[in-house]
Parts: structure tokens; C-alpha cells; sequence
């Protein structure tokens, strides 16, 4: 049997959106056949590796009031590394505030998951191709979506053009194929990367781009409206727009939307709509991940070696080498230079942020002692596979 260590800092369980979606991992791995053992080197009141009281905090979540605890806005939420079942309760409870499906953690549950959808009468799913994989070719992402047609052939699919976050920026000729294959399953994109929604016209397709700021100007051009998570804000100057504009009235609110798009686009922009919906809702407090007000210089506050030393070297308590380390946790750099003995030969280190701009600190200790074998970069979730030299 695979045993998967997991050593953390936080107080463990709780009812945050990290503790939550790390009942999700470990219950992944332990669904996969691992043993999963759990470790506190820096234990705090109230943390527990009890297995029944891991599984009574799973079921007490799924039986609750869920918008209370996920809100389910923008891409990069963490719904999409919640547990499949908890997904599904999320789709119970939000039945009328839920157009798209958070991609699974692989093409099974995707699957399943549309599929329970489907059965609470969802019809039109906004889908996003793998995100997981640096270099996706245009017939990977055929294959992707034709896999899930042939499985659900009745789905209604609005495709999610979003090169930031999937690494796969879709031409019009991708585009054109899906819809010439699937014309009763293709029926629209929403257009975050801005390449289509200007150019594309397709008969009976829908055209959203990805912010209010184009709204206005994509309804000139024959888009049918737009998706945007700051709506969440925004939407009764989108709704004025939209409507003065099919009623030919003159433009009163369009200036002001966009200024309120463009500000928001000044920082990381589901941070910042989380931030600012939790001055009106402290539910919002609850969503990861929050934004740190401008005034701090540096948000990201690197963790003192000597303040976690106890963590850092815990892998020396537990005594075992391994085949794969993964390290996503604090003082990261440091962990990656510790654990270099306790990796079996060829071992792999995966470093989750390693390619963040803003995380130098990581590159510049981890690079020292160790070779890139792989990376994915063009992603908001960036990794390094990494090998000792």
C-alpha cells in the first residue's frame, strides 16, 4: 500500500477553505488506495489526525447551509479541488445560482459531477479545457471536449477561453471545428483572453466576453451579454447597460461600469471581490484566498526560518525516505533544502508557486540544490518538478 505523510502547520480540522480542502485531498488519496497519515509538528489546540473525527467534520459540511461557507465566484475559487460529493451538495443548496462546473480533479469526475447536474436540470455548462498540463495542443482539447459529448450527449457546452489560467488560448478556427462536429452541444464561449468575441461570428452561437468593460461593446458587435464574476458587484450597472442598449436608450452607466471593472482589474481580481464582499458579508472571510489592502508594500510575508524549525524538520522525526515529496506549505524554500536526504535515489521534489514573480526567495535557495525536470508556468497555479543534483 502507498502511504502519503502529510505534514502541516495549520490548526487541523477547521471550518476554513484550506482545512476544507485538505480533507479533500486526503480523502482523494485515501478513495485511491493510500494509507494517509497525518502529522503537527507545530500542533495547535484543537488539531487532530482522528480519523472519525475528520469523517464527522465531511458529513457535518455536507449536511449544512453551504453558502454559508463556499461562495462560489470566479475561476479561482478553490471549489475546484473540493471533494466531488461536496460539490455536489454545493449544487443542492445553490440551485438557482449556479451556471458552470468547477473542472474535477480528473476527467471521471468531470463526468459524474455534470452528470448529477444535469439531473437537478442543468442544461449549459461553462467549460474551461484541462488546466493541469503546460502545451495543450488543439487536438488535445478536441479530444477533451469530445469525450465529454460522447459521455453526456444531451450537455450544452459554452466553452471557456481563458489563456491566464488553462495555458490554451482557443483560435477561431478551434472554435469553428467544435461547433462544424458538435452544433447541438458547442452553443457559445466565454472570451477572457479578448482574441473572439470581436471577430467570431457564428450562426446560433453565443458570445460572452470575460468583463463589463466590454459589455457594451461587445453588444455592438453582436455578443449576447457577458460573464463576469465582479457582476457579483456590478450587476445593476451591467443590467442598466444591457437594457438601455436593447431599448436604444442613450448610455448613462457604461463609464461608470467600467471604471468599477478597471479598478477591480488593478489587483488580483477574485481576491480583491472576495476582499470587498467581505466588508458586507463576513461569510466572504471564509473564501480563499483574501487580499492584503494596497498599502502593504509586500502582501506575501516570507516565513522566518527559525520560527518554523520544528516543521521544517519534521520528515527527520518520522525517519523514512521517499519517492516524491511535495511541498506547499510555509518556509518552503527551506523545507526543499532539508528533505534532500529523505528522498530515495531519483526521487522528485514537486514545489507548488515555485514560478511565481513575486517568490524569487524560492527560486534562488531551491535551484542551488536542485535541477528542473518539469514546470507548468503559464498557469496561476504554477509548479516545478524538481531532482537533486
Amino acid at each position: 500500500m502507498k502511504t502519503l505523510n502529510y505534514i502541516t502547520y495549520q490548526t487541523f480540522p477547521a471550518s476554513t477553505a484550506n482545512s476544507l480542502q485538505t480533507i479533500s485531498h486526503l480523502n482523494h488519496f485515501s478513495l485511491k488506495g493510500w494509507r494517509v497519515r497525518l502529522f503537527f509538528p507545530l500542533r495547535e489546540v484543537g488539531s487532530t489526525d482522528n480519523v472519525d473525527e475528520l469523517k464527522d467534520l465531511r458529513r457535518a459540511v455536507l449536511d449544512q447551509d453551504l453558502s454559508s461557507i463556499f461562495r462560489l465566484i470566479g475561476t479561482n475559487t478553490k471549489t475546484r479541488h473540493l471533494f466531488n460529493e461536496l460539490r455536489k451538495a454545493v449544487l443542492e443548496k445553490n440551485l438557482h445560482s449556479i451556471f458552470r462546473v468547477i473542472q474535477a480533479i480528473d476527467g471521471n469526475e468531470n463526468i459524474d459531477l455534470i452528470r448529477y447536474a444535469m439531473e437537478y436540470d442543468f442544461k449549459e455548462f461553462l467549460i474551461m479545457p484541462p488546466a493541469y498540463y503546460k502545451g495543450n495542443t488543439e487536438e488535445g482539447v478536441f479530444d477533451f471536449y469530445s469525450k465529454l459529448i460522447k459521455a453526456l450527449p444531451k450537455m450544452k457546452i459554452i466553452l471557456y477561453n481563458f489563456e491566464k489560467l488553462s495555458g490554451y488560448k482557443f483560435s477561431a478556427e478551434a472554435v469553428i471545428k467544435l461547433v462544424k462536429i458538435f452544433p447541438n452541444n458547442i452553443i457559445g464561449c466565454k472570451d477572457s483572453s479578448y482574441n473572439l468575441f470581436e471577430k467570431l461570428k457564428l450562426p446560433n452561437f453565443l458570445m460572452f466576453p470575460g468583463s463589463e468593460a466590454k459589455l457594451l461593446k461587445g453588444l455592438e458587435l453582436g455578443c449576447s451579454g457577458c460573464i463576469s464574476a465582479v457582476t457579483n458587484v456590478t450587476h445593476s450597472l451591467a443590467r442598466k447597460v444591457f437594457d438601455d442598449f436593447e431599448t436604444k436608450k442613450i448610455q448613462t452607466k457604461n463609464d461608470q461600469l467600467i471604471n468599477v471593472r478597471e479598478t477591480f482589474d488593478q489587483y488580483n481580481l477574485i481576491s480583491a471581490l472576495h476582499s470587498f464582499l467581505a466588508t458586507r458579508d463576513k461569510n466572504f472571510k471564509n473564501v480563499h484566498t483574501y487580499f492584503v489592502p494596497s498599502e502593504v508594500e509586500n502582501p506575501i510575508v516570507p516565513s522566518k526560518k527559525e520560527n518554523y524549525k520544528t516543521y521544517i524538520e519534521y520528515p527527520k522525526v518520522i525517519g523514512k525516505k521517499y519517492d516524491k515529496i511535495l511541498i506547499d506549505g510555509r518556509a518552503r524554500q527551506f523545507c526543499s533544502e532539508f528533505c534532500i536526504p529523505y528522498l530515495n535515489e531519483g526521487g522528485l521534489v514537486f514545489f507548488h508557486d515555485f514560478w511565481m514573480n513575486e517568490r524569487g526567495r524560492y527560486r534562488e535557495v531551491a535551484l542551488k540544490h536542485y535541477n528542473e525536470v518539469a514546470s507548468i508556468v503559464n498557469s496561476n497555479q504554477t509548479l516545478v518538478i524538481l531532482q537533486p543534483k
